[in-house]
């Protein structure tokens, strides 16, 4: 398996910093979160030569930008072309920085829009950006949060987008904790379109170290082994404890699992 974390965990480091954080504790890649005024500078905003630079540090340090963590939604009808043209945006310094995988959301469905307009709307919305995201080597996953942490919604979506760079980010505490549904039920649905996934551990008290919670991170590691599951799996632990405190100790207890 191969593991990440997300830039909440170090947002006053530069990207060198994170990089170098994860030589430090042994991780595979890391996640830049965009548009939440972290120090790392993966941005839209950047240069094409910081894009550059940012490229060559990840390969010099061997490590993998594993996703760009954008916080586009789309199923509000009012803001849809919006969001598109901030995704083509962040598709595109993707390609740049060489990141695979960029995370979208569903969004929240405003009052008056019913749950299969919403699908609609999320579907044309993915398909009208789908064939750039292809063009740069992206693929765009579409996250099981907010009002689409039930699987099956995100599932309707990416049947009916039916596109190789559109797929899934399986977070798997949002539809256990959200939608209760289990972590089998959850993967059976998304199987075919699993290409990222974000890991935290929680309880109704919060976050907690994984393994002490209400996830079975376990069984998702037994699980993603059944399909030779080859991307990341990228903790999202967002205001939480130090990062020297948490990190080493999360990606070890993963790898324990393995």
């Amino acid at each position: 398996m191969k593991y990440a974390f997300m830039s909440f965990s170090t947002p006053n480091l530069t990207f060198e910093e994170i990089l170098d954080t994860a030589v430090a504790y042994g991780y595979d890649g890391v996640e830049p979160r965009l548009d939440s005024n972290h120090a790392h500078g993966v941005e839209v905003s950047a240069t094409q030569e910081q894009r550059r630079r940012i490229r060559e540090l990840a390969q010099r340090k061997r490590i993998a930008i594993a996703c760009l963590a954008t916080s586009v939604r789309y199923a509000d009808p009012e803001k849809t072309q919006e969001m598109i043209t901030q995704t083509h945006e962040r598709i595109d310094l993707a390609g740049d920085v060489g990141a695979p995988v960029i995370r979208v959301f569903g969004g929240r469905i405003p009052e008056g829009v019913t749950r299969d307009q919403a699908i609609e709307v999320v579907s044309d919305s993915l398909q009208k950006v789908a064939d750039h995201a292809a063009e740069r080597g992206v693929v765009i996953c579409l996250e099981t949060h907010d009002d689409w942490c039930d699987p099956a919604h995100v599932a309707a979506v990416l049947s009916r987008v039916n596109h190789p760079a559109v797929a899934a980010n399986w977070d798997v505490m949002h539809p256990v904790k959200r939608a209760g549904v289990s972590i089998d039920s959850a993967f059976h649905t998304l199987k075919p379109w699993i290409k990222h996934l974000h890991i935290h551990d929680g309880n109704d008290s919060g976050l907690v170290p994984i393994g002490q919670g209400d996830i079975d991170h376990r069984r998702v590691v037994e699980l993603l082994k059944s399909i030779d599951y080859s991307g990341f799996l990228s903790g999202e632990w967002i205001n939480w404890e130090p990062a020297e405190v948490h990190l080493p100790r999360e990606l070890a207890t993963m790898k324990s699992y393995e």
